[in-house]
């Protein structure tokens, strides 16, 4: 018989009461009534309804009765289990182990959504910090003054050009400094992009006290940004503190938020709040 017309067959009967139901009042009856409701299906729909017996009869069971359980055939499952399919056509099977399923697959879904709004929500809160603290930090991060700063080139016979930055700098804060961080622009007035606009930092041997002043010359890497040769002479060089680590070589003070974290910020708060 065509498929087709099997399962029209299959849904009348079911609708008329006149498909075979599953009878588990004894482990006989329920053997020989689910292989007579087997049977009553076409063929290629005999595994999906082995699948769904299981699904029905253990929707309720787990831990390792359920592994015990599921080697099981139907027939030698316990009678509390086994009740969950008394009555039941295989159409009726088959339809509760699709909607058990259905429910299954929408309580996963809802638990990855519940998980993936608690780690955006932490990062949320993650980020909103960083930007306060960032904020904080450059209040005192003003205190450690940049007095002079001076980016110049210097030959190297054949090599090309060692950049050189050349700054003083005054520790105003109340404790030592063991590495300064800093962001260097070189930008010509009147234009809205910057020429150079790059991270450095310098590590101080023996640090530097509170109200020291020192002066630094600092040579970046000359095949960076740092190295163009390009640059007019109209550009001015200014230096702005963007991190300072303490004497134990932790950090003092950070106002590092970068436009990547403000864009991550805004895009989750407009997902998640």
């Amino acid at each position: 018989m065509p498929r087709g017309r099997a399962l029209i067959l299959a849904g009348a009967l079911a609708a008329s009461g006149c498909a075979p139901r599953i009878d588990s009042s004894s482990p006989e009856k329920m053997a020989a009534t689910m292989q007579t409701v087997r049977d009553s299906l076409p063929e290629d729909q005999r595994q999906k309804f082995d699948e769904a017996v299981m699904a029905v009869a253990l929707k309720d069971v787990t831990g390792a009765s359920l592994v015990a359980l599921a080697a099981q055939s139907p027939a030698q499952l316990p009678a509390e289990v086994s009740a969950k399919l008394n009555g039941k056509t295989a159409l009726e099977v088959i339809a509760e182990a699709e909607a058990i399923a259905a429910e299954r697959a929408a309580k996963q879904q809802a638990q990855a959504l519940a998980e993936t709004r608690a780690q955006a929500l932490a990062e949320i809160k993650e980020l909103e910090t960083k930007r306060v603290s960032a904020l904080a930090a450059r209040v005192e991060l003003a205190k450690f003054e940049v007095s002079r700063s001076r980016l110049r080139l210097v030959p190297r016979g054949y090599s090309s050009p060692q950049p050189v930055i050349e700054m003083s700098v005054k520790n105003g804060m109340s404790s030592a400094v063991s590495r300064a961080y800093f962001k260097g622009t070189v930008a010509s007035p009147g234009r809205a992009v910057p020429w150079i606009k790059e991270d450095f930092s310098y590590s101080i041997d023996g640090g530097v006290e509170p109200g020291e002043v020192a002066d630094w010359s600092v040579e970046p890497n000359r095949f960076s940004a740092w190295g163009k040769a390009d640059v007019p002479l109209d550009a001015i060089f200014t230096v702005e503190v963007v991190r300072l680590d303490g004497p134990d070589g932790k950090v003092l003070y950070d106002s590092v938020f970068s436009d990547a974290d403000a864009e991550r910020l805004e895009k989750l708060k407009a997902s998640f709040k």
